[in-house]
């Protein structure tokens, strides 16, 4: 960490994602409505899969901690996005900016095993419904998530390892609203060449790499789902539909940025809200409205506390 101290820029100056007054205010009004519908639906279903023994099961388990991650990963992004939109010299400290892109590449790395894990959920139920619970034990989903952590916390540590030693002496000014390697790396006064081919290697691969898996899985189990019923991909449609859409949101951003992420454009700083609020405001949606043991489990609190009030 003796980079910290060795660099002489203390703060970073992020350009945020306009200047005009108007868009402002309602951009901040629109993500202060969506972070506040992120906290308040995901904690939400963390406490419906906690509370409801009939939810204790793998598949709600990875969704559970899909909830958490996704209130970890907009936290470390959309609050300073918001409180930035309310001022007009846009700084965080070099520090802070470390912090943050730790934190955003940990969480991400998280997301991405349980995606794999909730995908290997999907087969295993669809595909073999009779080992389920053998397959998907307590202890195998507990392992799906450390081996979560442990990636997301080795793939942010790999790149930042490189980053943080690298002098920072001039430009400081970020053309966005949160802090990467991509960005931070063109602001080094060094060649940075070798500091990119890392970065792309690293979470290009990894993205690129887990959303080929993830599109694999997805034929291998339609095309199992086709051979064993007759032509018949509708149930399984449905049931794929939701991990797909939030699989496609997800990694649609990361790909554009990390597979080709020097020089990098504008684009992928609107691109990354969809990241930071859209998909983790949709994926409570999501798998609330178009999942009948969620829709029952809500209902069944509904009337516990309708008990309750009435005596």
């Amino acid at each position: 960490m003796d980079g910290l101290n060795d660099s002489i820029v203390s703060e970073f100056v992020l350009l945020g994602l306009t200047t005009s007054w108007g868009t402002k205010a309602f951009l901040m009004l629109t993500f202060s409505l969506l972070y506040i519908g992120i906290i308040l639906g995901n904690l939400f279903i963390v406490f419906l899969v906690i509370a409801d023994s009939y939810l204790h099961s793998p598949m709600y388990f990875l969704l559970a901690n899909l909830s958490l991650i996704d209130v970890g990963l907009s936290t470390t992004a959309v609050p300073k996005m918001i409180s930035d939109l309310l001022s007009e010299y846009k700084a965080i400290s070099f520090q802070s900016c470390m912090t943050q892109i730790c934190f955003i590449h940990i969480m991400g790395g998280v997301e991405m095993v349980l995606l794999i894990a909730m995908a290997f959920d999907r087969y295993t139920a669809i595909c073999k419904p009779l080992h389920y619970l053998n397959i998907m034990s307590p202890k195998r989903c507990v392992l799906f998530v450390v081996i979560g952590w442990v990636t997301g916390v080795v793939h942010a540590m790999s790149q930042f390892a490189f980053v943080i030693n690298l002098p920072f002496c001039g430009p400081n000014k970020i053309d966005s609203f949160y802090c990467d390697f991509p960005r931070i790396i063109k602001l080094a006064c060094t060649d940075g060449a070798k500091f990119e081919f890392v970065v792309a290697a690293n979470s290009g691969f990894m993205t690129a790499g887990t959303f080929f898996l993830l599109i694999l899985s997805y034929i291998f189990i339609l095309a199992t789902v086709w051979k064993h019923s007759a032509g018949d991909l509708s149930k399984a449609l449905v049931t794929l539909s939701a991990h797909i859409t939030v699989v496609v949101l997800f990694f649609t951003p990361c790909i554009f940025l990390y597979m080709w992420p020097f020089p990098t454009s504008s684009l992928d700083k609107y691109l990354f809200i969809v990241d930071f609020a859209v998909t983790p405001i949709l994926n409570p949606i999501i798998y609330t409205l178009r999942n009948k043991d969620i829709k029952i489990a809500v209902q069944r609190l509904s009337k516990q506390e309708y008990f309750v009030r009435k005596f």
